[in-house]
């Protein structure tokens, strides 16, 4: 069952369509590169399309009626959004669900310090990362400080053109004989991924007493630029949330400019076409339409930002209510009889790692979305197996809608594994497979996808939206 290349099987409309679906997807990316800007560039996307937020109609007891558009937002690190549409919302919803979280490095709470002649900043990586991919990169900062009176300053360091980047170093090649002799899990250690953030030490002081006081005179000139120019203290790193990501824009690669290269597109290149899919959906749905972006799915999915919280059971509660429904049998019906894409990016085949591929059952970029019956590792360990009747629904939609798409394993058997939410929300007993993007150099500081990967997944998520009964 190969599948083509879709390059060149567009018609000039559609290739119009890809250009203009790529170009904002490349522009979110670069938006939303952390999981707080994703819902806040989510919040700003839906209101513009006439998304209300659910807390006001709550709180006004408002009812809701079919063809409404509301979203729930947690602390900006959760949304869900909801279209509503004419049948009961009992009858179940079609949901599109997505993880905006990428694999990271995140500031410690009391992260300054000095030493040889230069400051740094602790970090501890966040998700399955290569450590030795994230040195000797320019590294930008962002994220959220919170002070103790409340107030709040948005940090974002090493984006423009005209802000400084910062580093992980790494130890020159003529002095690393030893390093190279580890094993690649321990060439750099997690606490080595330090960011450098400073040389130059504090002028002089107005007497000895002060410069006694100051020993540390490189992390008090730190100190004393985070209050003038950032406006905020070193005490307030205890209360902030701050993430370090690659510095530099989403890019196109290859001369034929055919893909495209960018930071966190593990799980946003799913989250952002999930998010187009559902918004440009103009008509009010014969079923409610439904998307979930959650935060915390590269550590598990755990939290109150993560799949594994009550935010998305509670909140379609709250819709439930204000469509009329109290009771507690609705939300289980609602739930049990929605069907899902646990919008999620499969492993494209690589050719120069093709060992831990088994080829017939491999993700092609360039191919269409990928559809991965289970996830998982070995015997299938942790993972959701999609039921072959609901697979069958979904080939005959996306047939209906002319949408290619392909099947994959993530690998060989035995060579590895990962995991999606789609386990979490099968609990309900709703429907729900893997489907999403093929990309190259997963958890990479840089990830690649296709364009036509990108337009097809698109198109895939508009039929279900749309067709799915």
């Amino acid at each position: 069952m190969q599948k083509e290349v879709l390059w060149n099987q567009y018609s000039p409309e559609q290739e119009k369509e890809m250009a203009s679906v790529c170009s904002r997807y490349m522009t979110c990316l670069d938006e939303g590169k952390t999981e707080r800007e994703s819902v806040r560039l989510t919040v700003s996307m839906a209101e513009e399309q006439g998304y209300r937020n659910l807390r006001d109609l709550v709180q006004k007891g408002e009812p809701l009626t079919a063809g409404e558009k509301v979203y729930y937002m947690y602390n900006e690190k959760l949304i869900v959004l909801y279209h509503i549409g004419k049948e009961p919302l009992e009858n179940g919803m079609n949901i599109l669900g997505a993880h905006i979280d990428s694999p990271r490095m995140d500031v410690k709470q009391n992260p300054l310090y000095e030493n040889g002649g230069f400051a740094y900043l602790d970090t501890h990586y966040y998700g399955g990362i290569k450590k030795y991919q994230w040195v000797t990169l320019p590294l930008a900062i962002h994220g959220v400080v919170v002070r103790k009176d409340g107030s709040r300053v948005n940090i974002s360091v090493g984006e423009k053109d005209t802000d400084p980047v910062f580093t992980v170093s790494d130890l020159l090649i003529h002095l690393s004989r030893e390093q190279l002799a580890k094993t690649a899990s321990k060439v750099v250690e997690g606490e080595s991924l330090d960011i450098l953030v400073g040389s130059i030490p504090q002028g002089e002081t107005d007497s000895e007493e002060e410069k006694k006081e100051k020993k540390d005179t490189i992390t008090a000139n730190i100190c004393r630029i985070l209050e003038e120019e950032y406006g905020f203290e070193e005490e307030d790193f205890i209360s902030a949330e701050l993430e370090v990501v690659p510095a530099g824009k989403t890019r196109e690669l290859g001369f034929d400019r055919s893909m495209i290269i960018g930071y966190g597109q593990d799980d946003r290149i799913c989250a952002f076409t999930s998010l187009m899919a559902f918004l440009d959906e103009d008509e009010t749905p014969k079923r409610t339409s439904c998307c979930i972006l959650v935060d915390k799915e590269e550590i598990g999915s755990v939290g109150a930002s993560g799949m594994h919280s009550r935010i998305f059971e509670n909140t379609t509660a709250e819709v439930l209510h204000l469509l009329g429904h109290t009771d507690s049998i609705s939300l289980r019906r609602t739930l049990q009889n929605s069907k899902m894409l646990s919008s999620d990016v499969s492993a494209a085949y690589d050719p120069l790692y093709a060992s831990v591929f088994e080829t017939k059952n491999a993700a092609y970029m360039g191919k269409g979305p990928v559809f991965n019956k289970f996830t998982g590792s070995g015997g299938k360990g942790n993972s959701s197996d999609a039921n072959p009747e609901y697979i069958a629904e979904i080939r005959r939609v996306l047939g209906d809608a002319n949408v290619q798409f392909q099947t994959a394993e993530m690998g060989k058997v035995d060579a590895g594994g990962g995991g999606t939410i789609a386990y979490i929300m099968a609990n309900y007993g709703m429907e729900v497979i893997d489907c999403g993007v093929a990309i190259l150099c997963m958890h990479s500081p840089w990830e690649v996808s296709s364009k036509v990967d990108v337009y097809e997944t698109y198109r895939c998520y508009r039929a279900f939206l749309t067709h799915m009964e």
